[in-house]
């Protein structure tokens, strides 16, 4: 019995053999689209990270390191600006978050390999809080934008540098910053310069473009190509055009305005003119919204630590990204924001049990800005942690869950 057992199970392989030898194109392709892959958590989507790409600046020490990271824009694959708040102490993280007397590299240009080829220590003196940075998709001269909040006796203001870095080419410069917020939420009618700790900023195809202001003001300011002031909406509160600490901005194609209204935890649209179309509620401390050629509209939340995909209607389409440590330049992020103890990496590790062999690349810590390259890398600063993510295509990617270029390109 046993033997004729063996005999059909025999003949049945082998008739299976046959049969796939006379399979046609189209069978065998279906057949090697049910092979799965096993294993793997999406921690970083469609995307791979590049291990250790972030690296400390030449001047940096067991002393000194980066201090937040505010923005990033991609000029070419081979020529990345990043916008940081100079050198910081280390080990003392955000907790202590102690400033160099000395401090540099606010704007720093890196390569490919994330390795730096540009310091613009030039304009030290005029930046302290980069909080983004910026090329308008629809300039031809891909001049670099930054919105700085100011504080340390630099005046918030939005600055406009050629692409090189070597010129001033406009600035919009606060000419009596408030020193707190409960003095700037005081005046019910800033200025077209009264910036109230800035934010970001978005651009359209004319030239003109929109301040996210901000932290302490709440509202949205549109000026001209000149920097001349055009028109604004917005007050604090929680109703329809109203903000709380509003942080993005960006425009789709058929030009409405979509905020990210973080104090409210909601995104908002308005028409070009400010009126107000809707809310996408339950999206929480969305920090910076970027609209793609394709029409995604991509927020980033830094306490969720992802990377969140929209419709223009507002229906989530995909999430991904995850909380995790980065590499040789992290810091431990200190009580102060409910990450965990100050002290060294290695006390603060230690404490919760994660070894050296746990860090994370493509790990977040409060992600701050997103930007695209021409060969569709991925860059993700992160404020907290200091440190800047290069996520690659993975080679079998969906290219409908990868960030597109900013519309404009």
């Amino acid at each position: 019995m046993k033997r004729t057992v063996a005999i059909v199970v025999a003949l049945s392989v082998t008739g299976a053999v046959v049969a796939l030898s006379s399979c046609t194109g189209e069978n065998a392709a279906a057949t090697a689209q049910r092979v799965t892959e096993k294993g793997g958590d999406e921690r970083t989507g469609e995307y791979n990270a590049v291990p250790g790409w972030w690296k400390p600046a030449p001047d940096h020490d067991e002393t000194w390191s980066w201090g937040a990271i505010g923005g990033v824009a991609a000029d070419t694959p081979d020529r990345i600006i990043i916008a940081a708040w100079g050198d910081r102490a280390f080990p003392g993280g955000a907790a202590s978050f102690e400033r160099r007397p000395v401090s540099s590299n606010y704007l720093v240009v890196v390569d490919g390999d994330g390795n730096i080829i540009e310091r613009w220590s030039q304009w030290d003196s005029i930046l302290n809080t980069p909080h983004q940075i910026y090329i308008s998709p629809y300039d031809p001269e891909r001049h670099i934008w930054v919105s700085e909040r100011g504080g340390n006796g630099v005046h918030e203001q939005i600055l406009k540098f050629s692409n090189d870095g070597s010129r001033l080419v406009m600035q919009l410069r606060d000419p009596n910053p408030v020193g707190t917020r409960e003095e700037a939420r005081a005046n019910n009618n800033p200025g077209p310069l009264d910036f109230g700790a800035n934010a970001s900023l978005a651009f359209l195809p004319d030239g003109s473009f929109l301040l996210a202001d901000g932290y302490w003001n709440s509202r949205i300011v549109k000026y001209n190509a000149d920097g001349e002031y055009v028109m604004e909406w917005g007050e604090l509160g929680t109703g329809p055009g109203q903000f709380d600490l509003v942080h993005g901005v960006d425009v789709d194609r058929n030009g409405r305005v979509y905020v990210a209204d973080r104090g409210n935890s909601r995104i908002q649209v308005f028409t070009s003119n400010g009126e107000y179309i809707e809310e996408w509620p339950d999206v929480f401390f969305p920090v910076d919204i970027s609209i793609d050629e394709n029409d995604a509209v991509w927020v980033v939340s830094a306490l969720l630590n992802k990377i969140m995909k929209y419709n223009t209607s507002g229906e989530l389409q995909y999430t991904w990204g995850t909380y995790g440590f980065t590499g040789p330049v992290f810091r431990p992020s200190g009580v102060t924001d409910g990450f965990g103890p100050s002290g060294s990496p290695e006390r603060w590790r230690e404490a919760i049990g994660i070894s050296e062999s746990a860090k994370t690349p493509g790990g977040m810590n409060r992600p701050h800005q997103l930007d695209v390259d021409q060969d569709g890398n991925l860059y993700v600063v992160n404020w907290t942690s200091g440190h800047v993510d290069k996520f690659v295509p993975k080679p079998s990617a969906d290219p409908s869950k990868l960030v597109g270029r900013s519309l404009g390109y």
